[in-house]
């Protein structure tokens, strides 16, 4: 019997994998088992090969399997593309009014008519992937009334007539294999009990959650993958919650939208992927001088320019931390998981609010898009920060007042960028009796008036960056995995440290010692979490989704010069056997 299971469902846009995996993969983890997916779309709006990959056991997973153990291909191009990752004695299914494959010995070969039993046995032709979920789920023993459950609430709003037609259609798919396969023990995984609270979500639906726990109330974007799902999710909860959501013309709009919104007192965000990041560089600036509270979300995608719209890349760090003109404070975080999406988008905001500053909340191709079975967020435990609110009792006078530095009597009022000791000034909202002020682009002093001397622009700068320093020390605990003793240590970010978790599984396994950390926050550097872990081992290693190894060269720079850096940068994820080769023969043989 095993303990995981991976099955890939491949094919055509259109043709019914993406329902197929997201049916499987809900229907699986209602039953108590934990999921894990993976899927990809084509660049393409119509047409294309498509797959989805659903990672099923008996335990918590964090990353993808090297190879598939069950491969169902719709068609010929499904079987070109993808028996290279199914393992030696795997399984392949195939739909035998497509396509025959040739015969080999490497895996078992399975028909499945799955466009016969649809058109002509259930007269349903769009059950087809209903089938395909009864098949799949009826080789690793799910038991039925979990998808029959699923069936009946997403489709009972449309009659008992559909429900009963899908019942039918996946009865059809589990009878296929019973009646045909007969050797199920090495599918066969023993479900733990069902847990409760458990809920499936992707990664953008678990972040767009996230801003809502947080208290988010304006969103304005621009559809680009992956960061659509976000928008897509926000313009149907956003307005439930009194918030609302614009669709902007372009992503410069979006961003100065936030910042108006912001201004104006609202919780705002937007979400992007790299050529829309790119153009939102300068108003970012904007934010940072205005010292306006906004969420910026960059669902990392592979390449310049458009790139590769649906493959997965961790290339966008330099430009977070770094992109800009003159010099632009801001906080850059990175996600980890689905459910460390939650809670991170409400990290985000706090500190966002706190510090009066853009917040980059950075993702990936794959988590945005990934579905996995997470308990239910504990949304009592949610701590929400609002932003320091200037007291109209005071007039705004000796707000902020610093003792002993002069102010000319024509910039009396309200001092709404006065010096304080962690940089933060009380903002004030428009309508505050008394707390009137310009919100400008133009470096300006502590009223918001435009001043071009040394001594102004000194003085705002060292205030700007004092709020972000003091913000380190507000980041959120890094993800830990690991012997603490060991003498190897890996640093990485984002959902490569899945990846890593499960190699250092299989290394201590084979009786290699690892430590990894990922920081959530990865601008400016954590130094309290970051210093001792890299400083203490005699080997660190940084893996990451780039060519240029960019966490890597910023940790370079700060702690020491002989890191060792892994890439890929074909756009998928890093094999975990990518990791362990590394390591077991570049590194170990070294310590």
């Amino acid at each position: 019997m095993a303990h995981d299971l991976t099955i890939r469902v491949a094919g055509e846009t259109g043709e019914g994998v993406q329902s197929t995996g997201i049916l499987l993969a809900q229907a699986t983890a209602r039953g108590g088992f934990y999921v894990l997916t993976y899927w990809t779309v084509p660049a393409e709006i119509k047409g294309g090969h498509a797959l989805f990959q659903v990672r099923l056991g008996d335990h918590q997973m964090y990353a993808q399997s090297d190879r598939i153990d069950i491969l169902l291909a719709f068609n010929q191009e499904a079987y070109d593309r993808n028996t290279a990752d199914l393992r030696d004695g795997g399984l392949l299914l195939y739909d035998s009014a497509e396509y025959t494959p040739p015969e080999t010995t490497r895996w078992r070969q399975l028909p499945v008519p799955l466009t016969d039993i649809a058109k002509n046995q259930l007269k349903f032709e769009l059950g087809k992937n209903v089938v395909a979920v009864g098949v799949c789920s009826a080789l690793f023993g799910l038991p039925t009334q979990y998808a029959e459950k699923l069936l009946r609430d997403r489709w009972q709003r449309k009659g008992e007539d559909i429900v009963q037609v899908n019942m039918r259609a996946l009865q059809a798919g589990i009878d296929y294999v019973e009646q045909n396969v007969t050797d199920r023990a090495q599918y066969l995984i023993e479900a733990p009990p069902p847990r409760p609270n458990t809920i499936v979500l992707s990664g953008a639906q678990s972040l767009s959650l996230g801003t809502l726990a947080a208290g988010a109330n304006f969103f304005a974007g621009y559809p680009i993958t992956p960061a659509s799902d976000v928008m897509e999710f926000l313009a149907t909860e956003l307005p439930k919650v009194g918030g609302t959501v614009v669709q902007a013309e372009d992503e410069m709009a979006a961003i100065t939208m936030c910042l108006g919104a912001s201004y104006a007192g609202a919780k705002t965000l937007t979400a992007t992927s790299g050529p829309g990041f790119s153009l939102m560089i300068e108003a970012l600036g904007l934010g940072t001088m205005a010292e306006l509270p906004f969420v910026l979300v960059d669902a990392q995608r592979a390449g310049p320019s458009t790139g590769l719209p649906t493959r997965h890349e961790q290339g966008d760090l330099y430009l977070a931390a770094l992109g800009g003109h003159g010099e632009v404070p801001r906080i850059v975080l990175a996600t980890t998981s689905v459910e460390d999406s939650f809670y991170l988008a409400i990290h985000a905001f706090n500190l966002a609010e706190t510090y009066q500053c853009p917040v980059i909340l950075m993702s990936d191709t794959v988590l945005m898009m990934r579905m996995e079975a997470i308990p239910k967020p504990d949304v009592e435990s949610v701590r929400v920060i609002d932003r320091l609110l200037y007291s109209p009792e005071s007039n705004g006078r000796a707000n902020g007042r610093v003792p002993g530095v002069p102010v000319h009597p024509e910039e009396g009022g309200y001092r709404r960028y006065a010096p304080t000791e962690n940089g933060v000034s009380p903002m004030s909202l428009p309508g505050m009796a008394g707390g009137q002020y310009v919100a400008t682009g133009l470096e300006h002093n502590e009223t918001g008036r435009p001043r071009y001397d040394e001594y102004t622009h000194v003085r705002m700068t060292e205030k700007r960056f004092k709020k972000v320093e003091a913000a380190i020390q507000d980041a959120p605990l890094p993800d830990r995995y690991g012997d603490p003793d060991a003498e190897i240590g890996i640093v990485t970010w984002g959902t490569t440290m899945g990846t890593v978790r499960e190699a250092i599984d299989i290394l201590t396994k084979r009786g290699l010692k690892v430590d990894a950390i990922a920081p959530k926050m990865l601008w400016p550097l954590p130094d309290h979490q970051l210093r001792h872990f890299i400083m203490s081992k005699r080997r660190i290693i940084v893996p990451e989704v780039n060519y240029s190894g960019q966490l890597a060269t910023l940790l370079a720079a700060r702690y020491r010069n002989d890191i060792l850096r892994i890439n890929t940068y074909g756009g998928l994820p890093f094999r975990v056997g990518e990791i362990v080769s590394f390591i077991e023969s570049e590194v170990a043989q070294r310590v």
